[in-house]
């Protein structure tokens, strides 16, 4: 029999998501139509060192963007709005509230932190070309993810990383702290790259935050989840208007918004190290990236015909379409294969080496 605490979870989950949903399906053609009037010239494609890429998207110049300000605006309202019904009324309405400092004081702050300072990288990109370089960027994401470190290693007492099927390591505050440092820098380097295709980062966000979601139900924290599925309600609207050929792009204020609170989901569901199945298009971007860079350096050739590496395929002659379809199966698998790890590692006991050596003996025959 399903205990009323979790029917009660699953409406309130349902709820808030269909609610972010039509919120943010409500506000986008407004905000489109404040960014062609008052940010005109919108998305402006690099007239050098990148031949191949501004030949693929020349038909992209001045779509608008900044989409993403959608996303993390209408997860912020949700939130605060039911944290004020809570107090202000009786009922259902007041038992929704999902903003608690045990959960999500801290993803909520990453978001509106982070998209803030997106939306001035996006403004500083449409008054002068490019907007803040990598090295601006990288800075900016080392100072939030300083402090979010800071935060759970003095408030949250963290000290201890979990290895999928062998349990919990302690690693000391030192190594943790560089370790959340260098994850969320990762995160979201990873997922700037990953935006450049209509709907390709939107869908790759679904379905990461997705298997969050999961791992944090089955980890019974229910406002994390209703969190996240505010996130999912706006990011489907979104997606609505950004399928190719998209309306508007999610700009730096959307990707930064939901690269930084996935990183710090992971971080505090103790899953980091499943990020690489969960986010395995991210991943295969950055790399790509660095690959093509460390091969211009000291080869003086490239590997691919362009990077990230959705812009190699565009290169090839794919369509933009199918590669993001295909994209999204893949991440769709890596988050599968993540989540059945997690599932797994949580209801096994740690693994040891009498373990590991009968699992070698069995493959070996």
């Amino acid at each position: 029999m399903i205990e009323a605490f979790t029917v009660f979870n699953v409406v309130r989950i349902l709820t808030v998501a269909t609610l972010a949903f039509f919120g943010a399906l409500l506000l986008e053609p407004l905000w489109i139509g404040i960014l062609k009037r008052y940010f005109a010239r919108g998305k402006e494609i690099e007239k050098t060192n990148k031949p191949i890429f501004n030949a693929l998207h020349k038909k992209k110049e001045g779509t608008p963007t900044m989409g993403g300000t959608i996303v993390w605006f209408t997860v912020a309202i949700l939130t605060v709005a039911f944290w004020l019904l809570h107090g202000w009324v009786d009922g259902f309405w007041s038992r929704v509230n999902f903003l608690t400092r045990s959960e999500t004081y801290l993803p909520l702050a990453f978001l509106i932190v982070a998209g803030l300072v997106g939306i001035v990288d996006d403004i500083v990109g449409i008054r002068r070309r490019g907007g803040f370089g990598m090295r601006i960027r990288l800075f900016i994401y080392t100072i939030v993810a300083v402090i979010g470190a800071w935060w759970f290693v003095v408030k949250l007492g963290r000290d201890s990383l979990n290895i999928p099927l062998f349990g919990d390591i302690t690693v000391g505050p030192l190594l943790y702290f560089l370790s959340f440092v260098f994850i969320i820098v990762a995160t979201a380097f990873s997922m700037n790259e990953t935006d450049g295709l209509d709907g390709l980062s939107g869908g790759t966000f679904m379905i990461m935050f997705a298997a969050l979601g999961a791992i944090a139900f089955d980890q019974g924290r229910m406002d994390l989840v209703t969190f996240i599925a505010a996130i999912l309600g706006s990011l489907t609207a979104f997606l609505w208007f950004n399928i190719y050929p998209a309306k508007f792009f999610i700009g730096d204020t959307g990707v930064m918004a939901l690269g930084f609170v996935a990183g710090v989901v992971a971080m505090f569901l103790d899953v980091p190290l499943l990020l690489p199945f969960i986010a395995i298009i991210p991943l295969f971007e950055s790399l790509s990236v660095i690959v093509q860079m460390t091969s211009k350096r000291f080869r003086r050739r490239k590997i691919f015909l362009s990077t990230p590496i959705h812009h190699h395929f565009e290169a090839l002659g794919w369509h933009e379409t199918r590669i993001t379809m295909r994209f999204w199966m893949i991440n769709s698998i890596g988050a599968m294969f993540g989540t059945i790890l997690f599932l797994v590692d949580s209801k096994l006991p740690p693994l040891n080496s009498e373990v590991i050596r009968d699992i070698i003996q069995i493959i070996l025959r």
